[in-house]
């Protein structure tokens, strides 16, 4: 998001926040599905979108209609959040249903801090985007936009109920359900650094050949932490590519300290 829009989020972020301090576990992960739905409205209707997001129109017009289309279908947590957003000024009409889903991720990733799950869903969320990437065909049945959203539901249910905390199988639904054109795995990512930012934490994927110790890996996080100024939160992948060492990705950033690496440029100089 660029210029207004990014203002308008971090203000819309700040409101959630405070408005689910004292809200329960359950009352969070409804606000979130309920801003979800909104999402998928908004999504489905572009000349609403476009009404609700146009700074010509008065602020208190732009509440009204929200008000009127959702009073009484949504709680009045989910109400608050969204003619909060409706008042802001946004740069690009879509920006508002994109900063709605912010929101509901969450709102969802508070209601698993709440229930000490939020360590949980991360890795969860995390782990499934794996899986996914490895699995051409659940990949292709999750990603299949002429299949029916319940069905793509149904997938994730029989799949993951029992097996995942509640959050990170609400995540989970939404994307097969509704991925706004974009990739699960990619989807998934972008959640889980949602609920990392809770805790004003960084995302680590690191590689590695062999697994290492809960010593080892706490070891790595602090070193890691210490080196970027705030708590990392580590995604260990086992690939045997790497040979040797590691590689950490942190966002664009990638620190390389695998052998194949070195290889890799040892084979460069020797063509050189």
């Amino acid at each position: 998001m660029r210029g207004a829009s990014r203002a308008a989020l971090a203000a819309a972020k700040d409101r959630l926040a405070a408005a689910l301090t004292g809200a329960t576990a359950v009352q969070a992960s409804r606000a979130g599905d309920e801003l979800f739905a909104v999402v998928e409205l908004l999504d489905r209707e572009p000349g609403l979108r476009r009404s609700l997001s146009d700074p010509s129109r008065d602020v208190a017009a732009r509440t009204a209609l929200a008000e009127n289309l959702l009073a009484g279908r949504v709680s009045a947590e989910a109400l608050a959040q969204v003619t909060g957003l409706v008042g802001e000024r946004w740069s690009a009409a879509g920006d508002l249903a994109d900063a709605a889903e912010e929101l509901a991720v969450i709102a969802i990733a508070i209601a698993a801090e709440k229930q000490g799950q939020l360590d949980e869903t991360e890795d969860e969320l995390f782990r499934f985007g794996r899986i996914v990437q490895a699995s051409p065909g659940l990949r292709s049945a999750l990603s299949n936009q002429f299949a029916p959203a319940a069905g793509r539901r149904r997938i994730v249910t029989d799949l993951l109920t029992g097996k995942v905390t509640d959050s990170a199988l609400r995540l989970i639904t939404q994307v097969a359900s509704h991925p706004r054109g974009r990739s699960l795995d990619g989807s998934l990512d972008a959640y889980a650094n949602l609920a990392a930012a809770l805790r004003e934490r960084l995302v680590a994927e690191v590689r590695l050949a062999v697994p290492i110790t809960d010593a080892q890996r706490s070891r790595l996080a602090a070193a890691l932490a210490a080196a970027y100024g705030h708590d990392v939160h580590l995604n260990i992948v086992l690939d045997p590519e790497v040979l040797g060492g590691m590689s950490v990705r942190i966002g664009d950033q990638l620190i390389n300290g695998s052998v194949a690496s070195r290889l890799a440029e040892l084979r460069r100089g020797l063509a050189a």
